[in-house]
């Protein structure tokens, strides 16, 4: 018998458990809250209206726990009711097309015609029609073959560029641009240019051998005979590669991006460069515009007058701080500034946005001169009128203008001081100076509106994290004509799942307001202490925070499941959707800007609740929430104690172009008659050697936004200062993973997380990635 216990008591110590009376994972908690299985348990969260043509009036569908229902809606009878019959439709279409048919999970798309009481849709593979006065659904006749002859089929006319009259045809060959007119042959198109080569092509396939017949870039301006091209020289460019090998055969060589296959980095010499050209059919002249005013300046078309006499173009230094508004003569290449802007540090390239009012008589512009993001009216030569929005919150954009009314529907956020400042509210703005802003959803939370083609109407689908999805419809000044839907989470709820909370905390300044969510366990104990794990994506275009309802948070829920409290909040300069300032924050300082107010968010969260360890510590996040993961554990290596970094863009001098100089900086220099652009970002393999926790790296093999070389280049850092850490290869992945390798990631940072921060091993004693699920 003591032979016996002495054996058991071996094995015991050889076992993988959990010490220091830490919770054990709980892998099949977290499995359950998955995107894929917390999927299954939503139905239905917002309404897509479906306007019937030349109305108001709209079609939707909804599913519910009790199945899929169809609404039609009439704004002026102010409810929705059934399409039809569930049931009835059904046994009709069984009856038609002699086979069974689900009422509950009825799946048609309706299309209306001139007739608005009748539409047609699809179901097995026979086209039927339904009357919503008589209720009868019948099949509709196929159509026989016509008799009459049809004019031969040219397989090249797709290739084919019309004049609005179609009395002109273009295309490209050989790079250069082709016309003839309509009633001509083939053999009598005429060869324009004479300076198209590959690179520097009048063709949109630019990086082509040119020999086959192509679209041109050339566009043709409506009612006239003239033609305008924005050509791209990319001549001298390098490339990027990526080797392939997860498919059978010889590994091979690959182009990192698609498009023009070419790739600038920060600070690289040899960019872009844009030429303007005008071109008249009639007579074949050539007019090359005077546009250029900084070395390599980006190059945009914006908009062309309804009678063709003048484009709008925007220029902008490559420096990103200051642009011109150009209007363009056709006729002449004439080029006139109606508007120049400087922006110091940089512009906000996501918001910056114009809008020409009865064609191009007034413009609205979007500026943030006050350092809050506000639009100005101007007229055509470019005086300023007034502004339109003003005061310390953030006008996005712009939903719809009634050029007939003066008006103009804004999407703001901040303005209602009791609401979260990052939800998205619809305020209609008067363009003649009344300055009475009227907010038209006035619910706290986040709204998604669409007008109805006539502008009368708007549906709004609007959430919170902790508000169930509900959507309304409105009239145009905001009042409320109907409730149409609210998503239905009884599912949900009955599996035990739990809302995520909201909070609010100071960045390390103690002074800025941070806005973040919270999710616990759903067998949350108040009386235990939990791991925090912070999920970070620091921006600066856009942070990850979630504002609308959701039930797995991007995957945060299910690893709260494991045994950890898993927070996401934003940081100084991860959003433009606020002030300048804070948008601006991190400008010059791209490796390092969030992490301080990372670290203090999660000091004043474990100060505030005391089931939150501040001894254990992770940080985690994807792409740039994976270089600022690594760079976290590097900068604050006594406060986290585990990292996971995936495809994360440690090394942003080796990344886009436009990225790190308008995020970090470009410095412009002249030295003679040469102008020097130079950019430097600091990297994250230069804190390699300040790591002292544990650090997960993985990439996928094939990533086509974040090169898998940047990974590689924070290893090799590592490496050479003598640091433990692990990292995975996803073969064939690209920036995004999917199927079996996204799965195996997904584990891995539970396991990892679960190792470090739980004490909890056994996921390294697993055969297969998912042996929890036989524990």
């Amino acid at each position: 018998m003591l032979r016996w216990y002495s054996i058991w008591m071996s094995l015991f110590f050889l076992l993988p458990v959990a010490v220091d009376g830490q919770q054990k994972a709980n892998y099949k908690l977290a499995d359950k809250y998955s995107v894929a299985n917390a999927g299954s348990l939503l139905y239905s969260r917002a309404v897509k209206a479906n306007y019937i043509p030349d109305s108001d009036c709209f079609w939707f569908s909804y599913k519910t726990s009790r199945g899929g229902k169809f609404y039609h809606v009439d704004p002026r009878k102010g409810k929705p009711v059934h399409l039809f019959d569930r049931e009835k439709m059904a046994a009709q279409i069984s009856e038609l097309t002699h086979k069974p048919c689900n009422a509950r999970d009825l799946s048609i798309t309706p299309s209306f015609g001139k007739d608005k009481n009748v539409f047609t849709f699809w179901a097995n593979q026979v086209q039927l029609s339904y009357d919503m006065k008589t209720g009868k659904c019948t099949e509709v006749p196929r159509q026989k073959p016509g008799t009459q002859q049809q004019k031969p089929h040219n397989p090249l006319s797709i290739l084919y560029s019309y004049s609005s009259d179609r009395a002109y045809v273009a295309y490209a060959k050989e790079h250069n641009l082709w016309l003839r007119e309509e009633s001509a042959p083939d053999s009598l198109a005429r060869q324009i240019t004479t300076d198209g080569v590959q690179e520097f092509s009048y063709s949109d396939d630019a990086s082509g051998d040119g020999k086959r017949i192509f679209t041109t870039r050339a566009r043709w301006i409506k009612g006239t005979h003239r033609m305008f091209v924005i050509r791209e020289d990319i001549r001298g460019l390098e490339t990027l590669l990526l080797v392939s090998a997860s498919a059978a055969g010889r590994p091979r060589m690959v182009t990192f991006m698609t498009g023009n296959q070419k790739y600038t980095m920060p600070g690289d010499k040899k960019v872009p460069h844009y030429e303007l050209s005008l071109i008249d059919a009639e007579s074949g002249k050539i007019t090359k515009v005077a546009i250029e005013k900084w070395q390599d300046q980006y190059l945009n078309f914006l908009y062309a007058t309804k009678d063709g006499a003048y484009l709008y173009v925007q220029r902008m230094r490559r420096t990103r701080d200051e642009l011109d508004i150009c209007r363009v003569d056709t006729k002449t290449g004439e080029v006139t500034v109606v508007l120049n802007e400087v922006c110091k540090p940089n512009f906000n390239d996501r918001n910056l946005s114009i809008s020409f009012i009865n064609d191009d008589n007034e413009f609205i512009w979007w500026s943030e001169r006050s350092g809050w993001g506000h639009y100005y009216l101007y007229s055509a030569d470019g005086k300023l009128k007034r502004a339109l929005t003003a005061g310390d919150w953030m006008a996005e954009k712009i939903v719809r203008i009634d050029t007939n009314r003066r008006e103009a529907y804004v999407i703001g956020h901040g303005r209602e001081k009791e609401m979260h400042p990052y939800y998205a509210c619809l305020y209609k703005v008067h363009l003649d100076g009344k300055n009475d802003i009227k907010l038209l959803t006035p619910e706290d939370a986040n709204h998604d509106v669409t007008f109805s083609p006539s502008g009368n109407y708007f549906t709004d689908n609007f959430s919170r994290v902790d508000l169930a999805p509900r959507s309304v419809l409105r009239d145009k000044n905001g009042k409320l004509i109907c409730q149409l839907a609210e998503a239905d989470l009884s599912a949900l709820f009955a599996s035990g799942w739990k809302m995520p909370e909201r909070f609010t905390v100071k960045a390390a300044d103690g002074v800025t307001d941070l806005y973040g969510v919270m999710w616990k366990p759903f067998d949350f104990d108040s009386t235990r202490q939990y791991p925090i794990i912070s999920y970070v994506y620091p921006g600066p275009q856009m942070d990850a925070l979630d504002l609308n309802f959701t039930a797995t948070g991007n995957h945060n829920a299910a690893l709260a499941q494991v045994g950890f409290i898993v927070v996401n909040f934003g940081h100084r300069g991860g959003t433009p959707l606020r002030s300048k300032a804070y948008r601006t924050y991190g400008y010059g300082n791209l490796r390092d800007y969030p992490l301080a107010d990372d670290k203090s968010g999660i000091e004043q969260l474990a100060d505030r609740y005391p089931f939150i360890d501040i001894n254990r510590v992770g940080i985690f996040g994807h792409s740039g929430g994976g270089f600022m993961s690594a760079a976290a554990i590097c900068t604050y290596p006594d406060f986290y104690k585990a990292a996971v970094a995936s495809s994360g863009n440690h090394d942003n001098n080796i990344y886009n172009q436009a990225w790190g100089e308008t995020h970090h900086g470009v410095t412009q220099t002249v030295k003679g008659k040469d102008t020097i652009f130079s950019c430097k970002i600091p990297t994250t393999g230069e804190l390699a050697p300040r790591l002292k926790g544990h650090l997960l790296v993985i990439t996928g093999d094939e990533d086509n936004n974040v090169h898998p070389g940047q990974s590689l280049r924070l290893v090799s850092a590592l490496i050479d200062a003598g640091k433990n850490f692990e990292m995975y290869v996803l073969p064939g992945q690209a920036h995004l993973y999917k199927g079996k390798k996204d799965l195996f990631w997904r584990y891995k940072i539970w396991y990892y997380f679960a190792k470090y921060l739980l004490n909890d091993n056994r996921a390294d004693y697993y055969t297969d990635i998912d042996d929890y699920k036989n524990e």
